[in-house]
C-alpha cells in the first residue's frame, strides 16, 4: 500500500500547468455550421457612413466580422456565441440569435 502511494505521488507533475493562450484555447473548439447564417447585418448602409472604426471587428473574440472595401463580410461559421456582437455595436445594427438545434459552436474540454 505504502509503495502505491510513493509511486502516485512520484507520477505527480511537480510543475503546475503551462496557462493556455487565447489561440490555444480557441483550438479546442469545433463547430458545426449551418448553411444559414444566425448573424446578420440589419442595414449595412450604417457600417459604410455612420461607423468609421468598424468596432465589431476589433471585439469578437472570434474575429468573425472583416470589413473589406466597402462591405462588412460576416463568417458566422466560427462564431463563439457570446453575444458581444449583439451588445458591442454602438447602432445595434447586428442581429444576433443562437443556431439552429444542432448547429453552432461544440465544446470540448482540455
Amino acid at each position: 500500500m505504502a509503495e502505491a502511494v510513493k509511486k502516485r505521488k512520484q507520477e505527480v507533475p511537480s510543475e503546475p500547468a503551462k496557462a493556455q493562450t487565447i489561440e490555444e484555447k480557441q483550438y479546442l473548439l469545433r463547430f458545426n455550421a449551418d448553411t444559414k447564417s444566425h448573424l446578420h447585418v440589419i442595414d449595412p448602409d450604417i457600417c459604410l457612413t455612420k461607423c468609421p472604426d468598424k468596432i465589431c471587428t476589433i471585439f469578437c473574440p472570434a474575429e468573425v466580422y472583416k470589413w473589406e472595401d466597402v462591405r462588412m463580410h460576416v463568417g458566422y461559421e466560427g462564431c463563439h456565441e457570446c453575444g458581444s456582437c449583439r451588445i458591442g455595436c454602438p447602432y445595434q445594427n447586428i442581429e444576433w440569435v443562437y443556431p439552429r438545434g444542432g448547429y453552432g459552436i461544440v465544446f470540448r474540454l482540455g
